[in-house]
């Protein structure tokens, strides 16, 4: 019998057959890969990172790191963080910054200074974006217009720009910028940009269209009572905008929201995610593995990672040496500034042939305390639990196991037991031999198999079992 590894789904009861356990591996085409884990990229900076953004212009690529009261810009030259915060007023002290490129301005916002700017042609320190930009919690950019949201005396407003023009905030005549209060769905919790623009509110979902002069924007609510629960819980790719509810995980095209972890991952998340830890966690793309990936605090305070694969519409979860997640990207690195990364070759945060080092490819990242890491370190030790194996509720006999690891082998054990509300005990794990065999003697009406992939493997794909019918008196 062979058993493939299908979708993970803790939601629900083993004996449907899928997945019980995906853990530090992600889902593809034809089953599961091995999950990286993190290594440093940068040095530390002078205060704990909260995010990071990659910047590009002109060939030039640029990655910037934010914390509570400073702004950093990553030197590849030496692995620094460089200070290049606003002067002389430093910074309030925040929590959050969110950051999004306009041309040759990379803008951020922190809901509690101004909005801040860095031409990627010409600036050494971030500065205020204009006299009369907003003081804002979000900025994305929305066709032709630098598009902002919810400010402490308005947490419903809309703000953007005149068209093509970061720095006119001015309604008017003469500009088509203007603002927007929504006055239904609760406060602003996020926007994403594009074609049109994806305003996430507590209560509802509403699409931002430009349409012209006068009213410049059209706002329609494509979903009400379904709103978006926490801000740092939102990812974009494309036109895809990916986000937690108060009843589970979502995605929205800007023409109708989709739930995609109900009766499969929304229980298992609200069950070990802690929530008063929920303001701490964050969401990115992982755009070469079709992969968004959400991580969070659980209840023993551990860092995890939620990752679904949109394309596969597959989950699985991991462990995460990040604080938080982001889309990174670095410039072109050449042999000596890979001396002043690393002395060794080992220990570079990532093989010689990834493109981090090729500049400019997106990758996945984080930050972890300080520093900038990069999700390219060694691979995490993975485990998959099959659901319950039954022949038509017979007492059987597991004899022998074959792994089916592209590129690798398994260790196995088997939990047996002859009714469902029995205990779930696993055997000692069993290396595969020469042949990859797996001798295996386990008895009862159900079975579960734990298996943890082992060397430089590619897919894991499923795993074939003997199992026969056994007499009874």
């Amino acid at each position: 019998m062979r058993i493939a590894f299908g979708q993970w789904t803790p939601d629900r009861p083993g004996v449907s057959g899928n997945l019980t356990e995906a853990k530090n591996i992600y889902p593809t085409a034809s089953g599961y890969a091995s999950l990286n884990g993190t290594a440093n990229l940068s040095d530390a900076a002078s205060e704990n990172l909260l995010t990071v953004f990659v910047g590009r212009w002109a060939g030039a690529t640029t990655l910037f790191g934010a914390g509570a009261g400073k702004l950093f810009k990553f030197d590849p030259a030496d692995a620094d963080l460089d200070d290049v915060s606003r002067t002389p007023t430093a910074y309030s002290t925040t929590d959050f910054w969110q950051f999004t490129q306009f041309g040759s301005q990379v803008i951020a916002s922190n809901g509690v200074d101004k909005l801040q700017a860095w031409n990627m042609a010409s600036s050494t320190r971030f500065a205020d974006l204009a006299a009369a930009a907003p003081t804002a919690s979000f900025v994305t950019v929305v066709r032709d217009f630098v598009v902002a949201g919810k400010t402490s005396t308005y947490p419903n407003r809309v703000l953007w720009s005149d068209i093509n023009d970061e720095t006119d905030w001015t309604p008017g005549a003469a500009s088509q910028s203007d603002t927007q209060d929504i006055p239904d769905g609760g406060e602003i919790r996020g926007i994403t940009g594009g074609e049109f623009g994806v305003v996430l509110m507590e209560r509802g979902i509403v699409r931002m269209t430009y349409i012209g002069a006068p009213l410049f924007f059209q706002f329609d609510n494509i979903a009400r009572n379904v709103g978006c629960y926490e801000s740092r819980s939102i990812a974009q790719y494309g036109p895809m905008t990916f986000f937690l509810s108060d009843d589970g995980f979502f995605m929205t095209d800007g023409q109708q929201v989709k739930p995609i972890g109900a009766e499969r991952v929304d229980r298992w998340f609200y069950a070990n995610a802690d929530p008063s830890q929920f303001s701490k966690m964050s969401a990115a793309v992982d755009p070469v593995n079709k992969l968004v990936i959400w991580c969070f605090r659980d209840i023993f305070n551990v860092q995890k990672l939620l990752i679904y694969n949109w394309s596969t519409d597959r989950w699985s979860h991991g462990d995460s040496g990040a604080d938080y997640i982001s889309s990174i990207a670095t410039a072109s690195t050449t042999l000596e500034q890979l001396d002043n990364i690393s002395a060794s070759l080992d220990a570079l945060p990532a093989s010689l042939d990834s493109r981090l080092w090729t500049g400019g490819k997106l990758i996945l990242g984080g930050v972890s305390g300080a520093r900038i890491v990069t999700f390219a370190g060694t691979d995490l030790t993975g485990t998959i639990n099959t659901g319950d194996i039954t022949v038509e509720g017979q007492e059987t006999l597991i004899r022998l196991a074959r792994p089916q690891i592209d590129n690798g082998s398994a260790t196995v054990s088997v939990a047996s037991r002859k009714r469902l509300d029995g205990a779930i005990t696993y055997s000692t794990a069993v290396a595969a031999d020469s042949e990859n065999r797996v001798s295996l003697r386990s008895r009862g009406n159900y079975h579960r198999l734990s298996i943890t992939p082992t060397g430089n493997y590619d897919t894991a794909v499923g795993i074939d079992v003997d199992i026969v019918s056994v007499g009874g008196r």
